[in-house]
């Protein structure tokens, strides 16, 4: 499944969020909460939600080609499966963020889910918004760079 679209949403007090309708049955088989790398210094940190085997193929392809016993390969290594949970939906189609994700990311209560293709991401809302309105300036731009027209 492909996820996209903005949701606004609010974490409850247990830190529990609720999973937008449209992605809940492509989680039913299960949840990887994780840490989601910045893409630039000025990116706010988020956390991902993965199925699973997307969060399986997702670090096979960053760690192929690494020697194993390499400092940078045993580092990715630790981010991705140190900062990662394996959860499931409960009944009520939530997830709990664990205190670590949420001190990672810098959640508070207000918070929004962006889909980003193969994974859901979960940013505080406020820092977002201005992620958002720059992003949106400079895509003429990371588009000429990799070599495309916007």
């Amino acid at each position: 499944m492909i996820f996209r679209g903005t949701f606004e949403h609010a974490l409850d007090a247990k830190h529990r969020l609720t999973v937008p309708s449209k992605f809940r049955a492509a989680l039913a088989g299960g949840v990887v909460l994780a840490a989601s790398p910045e893409t630039t210094a000025a990116a706010p940190r988020s956390i991902a939600i993965w199925t699973p085997d997307a969060y399986e193929s997702y670090t096979a392809a960053a760690l192929t080609g690494l020697s194993p016993i390499s400092p940078e390969a045993r580092d990715l290594k630790r981010f991705f499966f140190n900062y990662s949970h394996d959860t499931e939906l409960d009944s009520a189609h939530r997830v709990m963020i664990p205190p670590s994700l949420m001190e990672y990311a810098g959640l508070d209560r207000e918070v929004v889910v962006v889909g980003s293709g193969e994974c859901l991401e979960v940013f505080d809302r406020p820092k977002y918004a201005g992620y958002s309105d720059d992003v949106l300036i400079r895509v003429p731009d990371i588009a000429a760079k990799l070599g495309h027209t916007a």
